[in-house]
């Protein structure tokens, strides 16, 4: 089967081990244009809006339509760079973790990634597998830049210098979960993870939300501590004043707060 594919929306544990029927190229002249909803997510992302306007019709140009159902995995850690549906990923709808499994057989949440965010370049750039898992949240509309087509783009200096600065945040971003670990400590681990997810986590948008909508026990398993700890922690910053509990949902009272909380002052 090739690479362009759709996927039958039923609940699968690996989209790759059934049935899939060809799907056009978002550069096709059937697909002249995004949905809205999908256009207005890229432009929100800094480091897709910084790219020129050249580069970004070409990337869209060879990216490829993938619709997957809530709990499906997009890859798997260990999978081949290669793999059948691998690629460059952009999330156009919907809310992906990212995650691997401990020692203990417990997972680990990195990261939740938001429509907008593009990822999974770094197995196709070195040829190694896949790192982590990437399993889908909500049911999802993702564009796929084959490997062929993202081979192809990184023989221009302009997008291999902008995959330069993703690659970059990414690393900046590996150095702050370092600090967390090692120089914070817990109350300013969980400052500081919020202000990440309020900044929507992977994407960093200099914009920081109100409302950080994500499940304790997933705010937990991010900072690798249990749930009743994360709970005590979050009820002592509620009677501070610095933020409010709700279903699901955390709302940022005091940005200022907490980042003083998240800076060690």
């Amino acid at each position: 089967v090739g690479g362009r594919f759709w996927l039958n929306c039923q609940k699968y544990d690996n989209p790759r081990a059934y049935p899939i029927r060809p799907a056009a190229r978002l550069g096709d002249a059937m697909n002249p244009a995004l949905p809205r909803l999908w256009s207005d997510a890229l432009d929100a992302n800094p480091w897709f809006a910084a790219l020129p306007a050249a580069e970004r019709r070409a990337l869209l140009a060879e990216a490829e339509v993938l619709r997957l159902p809530a709990g499906a995995m997009l890859f798997r850690q260990g999978d081949p760079a290669l793999a059948a549906g691998g690629g460059f990923y952009a999330l156009a709808q919907g809310l992906i973790k990212v995650s691997t499994l401990r020692q203990d057989g417990r997972e680990a949440i990195l990261a939740v990634l938001e429509p907008g965010n593009w990822f999974g370049e770094i197995s196709l750039l070195d040829g190694s597998p896949r790192t982590h898992d990437a399993t889908a949240l909500t049911a999802l509309d993702v564009l796929v830049v084959p490997p062929a087509a993202f081979a192809r783009l990184m023989q221009g200096l302009v997008f291999a210098q902008a995959m330069a600065r993703l690659l970059a945040a990414r690393v900046r971003g590996l150095y702050g979960l370092m600090e967390d670990t090692t120089l914070r400590g817990l109350r300013a681990r969980v400052a500081h993870r919020l202000l990440t997810l309020a900044r929507g986590d992977a994407t960093q948008s200099l914009d920081v939300r109100a409302t950080v909508r994500l499940p304790q026990e997933a705010l937990a398993m991010m900072l690798g501590i249990t749930r009743q700890t994360l709970s005590r922690e979050l009820a002592a910053l509620a009677r501070d004043g610095v933020l409010r509990l709700g279903y699901r949902r955390i709302e940022i009272l005091s940005v200022d707060g907490l980042q003083a909380l998240a800076d060690g002052v």
